[in-house]
């Protein structure tokens, strides 16, 4: 159908890769604790976009070529590295009156007066996914196998995977912002805890970035 080769062992093999706690669901999680549970849906969902645009890459060949370049690798490996740390660091080193203003306009974000805040948090997503060579290797290795070799429309094929891939992706992530943006709510009177979850989060963050930068080609 479409070109599409073992569907069911597609989707079995997506979903597990969802359950299995990756850079994307340790983002999550850590914007979900650190800002609650809207930051994390729009964390979740900036991440789908940033998928959206390796489906089209992939479709359309840019991801092979990217992946064959050693140089476009490095480029895109330390970008996203620093950009992680960037964010790590950040939280590390804020202030209490400083987090305090950050869950404010979170809390600000959730109404629809103030939607800045949301849309930095989905750049912030959308950016973290997008400037991960590894996903750019995933896309390249894993969908190939589930097209068919005499398909003549292989774009459409990449294109109805790489939907299926972002569906199962958002729901799965969505729900784990929906249950990690629990923590935050229940310790929401309790800074000092708060404040150690930030630099907790913080770190994570940083050696999200440093395993990236250290990334093999």
């Amino acid at each position: 159908m479409f070109g599409i080769v073992h569907f069911p062992l597609f989707v079995a093999a997506v979903f597990l890769l969802n359950v299995t706690p990756g850079p994307d669901t340790a983002y999550i999680v850590g914007r979900s604790v650190a800002q609650g549970r809207g930051a994390g849906l729009m964390s979740a969902l900036g991440i789908s976009a940033g998928c959206c645009v390796h489906t089209l890459a992939c479709a359309f060949g840019l991801t092979a070529l990217i992946a064959a370049s050693a140089t476009a690798f490095t480029v895109i490996k330390l970008a996203g590295a620093i950009y992680l740390i960037y964010l790590g660091v950040r939280l590390i080193l804020a202030s209490p009156a400083k987090k305090a203003g950050v869950a404010s306009e979170a809390r600000q974000a959730s109404s629809p007066v103030a939607p800045k805040p949301l849309k930095q948090l989905f750049v912030q997503g959308f950016c973290t996914n997008v400037l991960n060579p590894k996903v750019v290797l995933f896309f390249v290795s894993f969908f190939p196998q589930f097209v068919a070799a005499n398909s003549e429309h292989k774009a459409l094929t990449f294109l109805l995977l790489g939907a299926v891939f972002i569906v199962m992706s958002t729901v799965w992530n969505s729900f784990v912002a929906w249950i990690a943006g629990g923590v935050t709510q229940r310790l929401g009177g309790k800074p000092s805890i708060k404040k150690w979850l930030d630099r907790f989060v913080g770190s994570a963050f940083v050696g999200l970035g440093l395993k990236l930068a250290t990334a093999q080609h």
